[in-house]
């Protein structure tokens, strides 16, 4: 079982920045990819980034360049630093725990809401 707790959204102006951290429970932290989702109204969820046990990293092509996803194995913390914001940035950005087997259990976190003013 693994709990996620978000944090650090808010609202910024366009080209600001903001750091999102996750908060994980559980031992197997550091065997899981990790990654950061967001939803907007109206739209389906979507990765955003995601790291890897190993720490490699990949990004959705409307992200690459402008944010950068971290994690520290000793605190169980993942990290999205989030920079040049833009609006249609906005949405609820969802911590996930990836499954450590193919047909394994992931897990969500609640989310927290990131909103971009033009």
């Amino acid at each position: 079982q693994v709990q996620l707790v978000e944090s650090g959204g808010g609202l910024v102006q366009a080209g600001g920045s903001l750091r999102l951290a996750c908060a994980a429970s559980g031992s197997s932290f550091r065997l899981r990819p990790m990654g950061w989702y967001r939803q907007a109204p109206g739209k389906k969820r979507e990765l955003v980034a995601r790291i890897r046990s190993g720490g490699s990293t990949n990004y959705a092509d409307s992200v690459k360049g402008r944010f950068t996803i971290s994690r520290d194995n000793a605190k169980n913390m993942v990290y999205l630093q989030m920079n040049t914001l833009k609006p249609e940035d906005t949405a609820v950005y969802y911590c996930n725990a990836g499954a450590l087997y193919i047909g394994g259990e992931e897990y969500w976190g609640q989310g927290t809401q990131v909103t971009v003013s033009s």
